[in-house]
């Protein structure tokens, strides 16, 4: 468990029940497979998604064993995409360890894929409403079409931050959303509160995946616990470049011809974009995000959790990177 939840016992409490749950939904006839799904369980996440669905929850009428269910859906759902996308981008390392697809190969990676959506499925049916279950399967179809649109945009000389916020919007903030949006509903939240905490999941999620592009041009693979700079080796433009290809077209724009990078690339690339304020520009939306979610967060109604939401946002967003 990370140690982001060490302040909180209840909530650490619950992420551990989760932990289990995930553990007990992973059996599989395959056994392979099954091991495969609690290596990556077990493999550390910082655990966010399910402890919004838990701590959005506790402004109404708190049903533990289905918070559980649907906390549980929701990281499974993540580990997915994760999965997922680790093949597509032939990614070697997550969470600070080597990743499915790199230890078991991209076939196998697939199929544990496509086991996590099962399991999630199977887990909403016993325990979610049908209402959860439609908004589950809508915020399945963004993430699916967030990933899309990034596959498209891969060495794209067509380049906008419009077209960059609409991409993370639906590959990694609409996660963050249906965690808050689903643990308020199935705890019969007001329409009108729960979607105060859509808003709220939105703006974390926007500046939370802002700032892991920056990362990609400050961090190295031992602090983020990726691979550093994947992104950019895989044609992936983010943020950061989008700016500062902006600000000087002439020097960027030869990179945007080239369909593969070599070490010597990477290191002018990561010069060029902080030469031209790529990582300055960027770290000055991602603070107007966690503003707004701030903002937002203030208005909720007080309760004991308010001020555990806002720490763990503080600790999540407002740190050196």
């Amino acid at each position: 468990m990370d140690k982001m939840w060490d302040s909180n016992i209840y909530i650490k409490s619950e992420l551990k029940e989760v932990v289990k749950l995930m553990k007990k939904n992973a059996k599989c006839k395959d056994k392979f497979i099954e091991k495969s799904i609690i290596e990556l369980i077990e493999s550390g996440g910082k655990m966010l998604r399910p402890a919004f669905v838990i701590i959005s929850s506790k402004w109404g009428e708190s049903n533990e064993g289905k918070v559980r269910a649907l906390a549980s859906v929701v990281e499974m759902l993540h580990m997915a995409t994760l999965v997922h996308d680790d093949i597509i981008d032939d990614a070697k390392v997550r969470r600070g360890t080597e990743t499915i697809q790199s230890k078991y190969g991209k076939d196998y990676a697939v199929y544990i894929g496509d086991y996590l959506f099962c399991a999630c499925f199977r887990l909403l049916a016993s325990e979610g409403s049908l209402q959860s279950i439609k908004i589950d399967s809508k915020a399945m179809s963004r993430i699916c079409l967030g990933e899309i649109e990034q596959l498209n945009s891969k060495f794209s000389e067509n380049l906008s931050v419009k077209n960059y916020l609409s991409r993370i919007s639906g590959k990694t903030a609409e996660l963050f959303s249906l965690s808050m949006y689903i643990g308020a509903a199935e705890s019969n939240c007001s329409e009108k509160l729960c979607r105060e905490f859509w808003n709220i999941g939105h703006n974390i999620g926007m500046a939370f995946q802002i700032i892991d592009d920056i990362l990609d041009y400050t961090g190295t693979d031992e602090s983020i616990k990726k691979s550093a700079m994947n992104d950019i080796k895989q044609g992936i433009f983010t943020l950061p470049f989008i700016i500062a290809f902006r600000n000087d077209k002439k020097k960027i724009e030869p990179y945007m011809k080239k369909e593969t990078f070599d070490d010597k690339d990477v290191y002018e690339i990561i010069k060029l974009v902080r030469e031209n304020k790529g990582v300055e520009k960027a770290k000055e939306l991602a603070l107007k995000y966690t503003n707004k979610a701030f903002k937002r967060i203030n208005k909720l109604p007080d309760n004991e959790y308010k001020d555990v939401l806002i720490e763990v946002i503080k600790g999540l967003l407002m740190r050196n990177y």
